[in-house]
């Protein structure tokens, strides 16, 4: 996702009808990544400019997207999800049953995208004028877009009036900040026409506009998604919920439990074009929960642990203090000295490994435990380092430095 910046200096303004739209998108774009499908980005959004978008499509769309954001992803609809579940937002399937009602719509947008494809195809208009697909059937398309990962990206959508009706734009794929937009007019006497404009990330913010773009994140959970399943994770935003209770340390006296938490998370850059929409972090950190071994012999008994948790930071929260309450270590006894700490942000590629060490003490001896923290082979390495006892114990509700982010820890004690 990333590249050179590209800039736009002229595109011609022009109202052209719905039926007579420009759809030569090799024109305007420089590529996409999938090119086993017969469909790209460019084709999906001239299709969805061109479909008679009404108040009901508009709110299936936000539905979904406000669905996503509250299960803790981007402002994303995903097509699988528009064609077999209209107004499903990502991570809705991995709640339990009846968590959330599911609308129904009249005329879901599925069905204008299946009654435009058809009707253009038996005239060879809309995209079906492009050499690439005049050959391609409107089931072949639908198929495409059924089985990618592609998606309507709606930023800032919380802005959306109710009413407006949007500028639909694709990513570029090439790290630039501006791109072709199809803006749908309707005039007084209901008359649609499609105009060509510059789109960029302030026309999202002062109006609404939608990016076809492609998944990153439906195939992780969420931090959202893992409080869900386990409670002991935490509401977020509030205080912490963990079990009480306390263990035996080395002398056989009862020590305090204390609780590593990930108390803030800032995101002082966004690290992708607008495009392609918010930033995914993975938090990974590990460690030897609950040690209390007296002897090296004991040492075998323990195995290292890693938490390792995606969060989603939204571009309008650059530079905002975001309170996750996450639990990192729940059990970080007197004599774990060190543990691994590695943040990352979602780049793809080969999936590998950071191998590393935590710390613990016996009889005033360190002992390494190695770890393995997965990453992959593109992401961008925001911090990888050890965290200290003593440094934790010393900035304990700090925010602190951790190269583009700023990170609040605190330790609570049971």
């Amino acid at each position: 996702m990333k590249g050179v910046f590209l800039a736009v200096s002229v595109i011609a303004f022009l109202a052209v009808s719905c039926e007579e739209l420009d759809n030569d998108i090799r024109k305007h774009w420089a590529g996409d990544a999938d090119s086993s499908s017969r469909v790209s980005l460019g084709d999906v959004a001239v299709i969805l400019s061109e479909i008679p978008l009404e108040l009901e499509q508009m709110n299936e769309v936000h539905d979904a997207v406000s669905s996503s954001s509250e299960n803790g992803y981007d402002e994303e609809y995903m097509m699988r999800d528009l064609f077999s579940v209209p107004g499903a937002g990502v991570g809705d399937d991995r709640l339990p049953e009846g968590t959330k009602a599911r609308p129904v719509y009249d005329r879901p947008m599925r069905e204008l995208i299946r009654e435009y494809l058809h009707r253009q195809h038996e005239t060879r208009s809309g995209i079906f004028k492009d050499s690439r697909i005049q050959d391609v059937s409107p089931e072949e398309i639908l198929e495409d877009m059924q089985s990618s990962d592609m998606q309507i990206y709606w930023p800032y959508s919380e802005n959306w009036d109710g009413k407006e009706l949007p500028v639909i734009t694709f990513d570029p794929m090439d790290g630039a900040e501006t791109n072709i937009g199809y803006r749908i007019v309707v005039d007084a006497d209901g008359r649609r026409t499609v105009e060509e404009v510059i789109a960029d990330e302030q026309m999202a913010i002062d109006g609404t506009v939608w990016v076809v773009n492609r998944n990153d994140d439906s195939g992780y959970n969420s931090l959202e998604i893992l409080r869900r399943e386990d409670p002991d994770w935490g509401t977020g935003g509030g205080e912490i919920i963990v079990r009480p209770q306390s263990f035996k340390g080395g002398t056989g006296q009862e020590a305090p439990l204390r609780t590593l938490i990930l108390r803030e998370f800032t995101m002082l850059r966004n690290y992708d074009s607008w495009f392609a929409g918010a930033s995914e972090f993975f938090v990974k950190i590990g460690s030897v929960e609950g040690f209390t071994a007296s002897t090296e012999a004991e040492l075998k008994l323990y195995s290292p642990t890693v938490t390792d948790f995606m969060i989603v930071v939204k571009r309008k929260y650059k530079g905002v203090p975001r309170p996750f309450n996450a639990v990192l270590v729940s059990d970080w006894t007197d004599q774990l000295e060190q543990c691994a700490f590695l943040i990352s942000e979602d780049d793809g590629g080969t999936r590998t490994s950071w191998k590393c060490t935590a710390l613990v003490r016996i009889a005033s001896k360190s002992y390494g435990v190695e770890i393995e923290l997965p990453i992959n082979t593109r992401d961008d390495i925001v911090w990888r380092g050890q965290l200290s006892s003593r440094y934790i114990m010393a900035n304990n509700n700090v925010t602190g430095h951790f190269g583009d982010v700023d990170l609040k820890f605190e330790v609570q004690e049971y």
